[in-house]
């Protein structure tokens, strides 16, 4: 089953890098396209309206938590998601398998699914892969992605387990296809594998088969070095569908955007953004700037010269230092709405380059300057 008012279009290519639009029921994403992550249905401290004109396209939430609270009857009471959160733009739901996985104490892990005792109200629950896209359905996202097993231990974790692992993840896959019932929601695998290429692509050959309207890349980003990442997310393109789109889950720092991009992926997610600005530590062109040190007490330019930010337009580095050192909240929202701002402006050029087949230079460029302190 296809999902209906979707249509993935691929517009320019440089290299790997591509530029797309992405249709959906809520909107037209322009891609490459970065995701802030909504965990509870918010983006913290930090109104829809406002993330609309920051240049957000699509929000991320977490399937898991809102499944704990407030719980998805209560979002499909209210008409799901966007009328839920005043956001009317695309929503993307993970399965919250990392998270449930993550609960390593708590969590049993078998062909059924997993099995963990809630942190909030210490009963055992179970999440199947059908009851993860039956919650996903209620909650009402554009975008579901299939409950999946995320082997946690980074580049030391044994092939066998590994493939185990892979291979639950791609027969769990089948089971959430044959349970989506949402033809208005689209469907996205994800492909395991551990820090193994052979798997990586034995995976990423076999969910491409599957037919699902999207692929995730999940199960990166803990651990591995930078070169293997490369390795790892180039063996898995090889095999994946051209004409879907591609998500790296959960990796987010500008770098690694960069370095995913030119290997043809698509959507991000991180919480890296907003998780900096809070502990006063703003992305510019120039390098991060580390606000709070006691160099910017009585520094009256803005975060980042020429950003087209609310917060550079009208606050100083003096400014933001003292409302973080004195836990003033707004303090941590000003920060936050910059570097997501940074992050959607960065994207927006990426895509311009990647029309103007400069994308190579950008990135060589960005290399060269995020080693610096501004």
């Amino acid at each position: 089953m296809k999902a209906r008012g979707f249509a993935f279009e691929i517009t320019a290519r440089d290299g790997l890098a591509r530029s797309a639009r992405l249709v959906t029921p809520h909107g037209v994403i322009e891609t490459p396209a970065f995701m802030p992550v909504a965990t509870f249905g918010a983006v913290r401290g930090i109104a829809p309206d406002e993330l609309e004109r920051l240049g957000a396209q699509i929000l991320l939430s977490n399937a898991y938590h809102l499944h704990e609270r407030p719980g998805e009857d209560v979002v499909a009471r209210a008409g799901g998601l966007h009328s839920f959160t005043g956001w009317g733009g695309p929503w993307l739901t993970d399965s919250g398998g990392f998270q449930v996985t993550s609960l390593a104490a708590r969590a049993g892990i078998d062909e059924e699914g997993v099995t963990f005792r809630s942190p909030h109200d210490g009963r055992c629950r179970t999440l199947t892969p059908e009851r993860a896209v039956e919650v996903q359905e209620k909650l009402g996202a554009d975008v579901a992605m299939v409950l999946d097993e995320c082997v946690s231990d980074d580049v030391v974790t044994p092939t066998l387990r590994a493939r185990a692992a892979m291979e639950r993840t791609l027969r769990w896959a089948e089971r959430s296809l044959r349970a989506r019932r949402r033809v208005d929601q689209a469907l996205f695998g994800i492909v395991q594998g551990g820090c193994s290429a052979a798997l990586r692509r034995m995976s990423a050959r076999a969910t491409g088969a599957l037919g699902f309207d999207g692929h995730g890349l999940g199960g990166l980003g803990l651990g591995e070095e930078s070169a293997r990442r490369e390795e790892l997310i180039a063996a898995a393109q090889e095999e994946l569908p051209e004409n879907r789109p591609r998500y790296l889950m959960g990796l987010g720092r500008p770098t690694d955007l960069l370095q995913a991009i030119a290997l043809g992926v698509d959507f991000f997610d991180c919480v890296i953004p907003t998780r900096n600005g809070r502990h006063g530590l703003l992305f510019t062109r120039s390098g991060t700037l580390g606000v709070r040190n006691a160099r910017y007490r009585d520094d009256p330019s803005p975060p980042e010269e020429g950003c087209d930010c609310p917060t550079c337009s009208r606050y100083s580095r003096a400014y933001l230092r003292h409302l973080l050192h004195v836990n003033e909240a707004l303090g941590a929202r000003l920060t936050s709405v910059h570097n997501l701002r940074f992050y959607f402006r960065m994207l927006e050029d990426v895509r311009a380059a990647i029309r103007g087949h400069t994308f190579g230079a950008l990135r060589a460029n960005a290399a060269d300057s995020r080693g610096g302190t501004p």
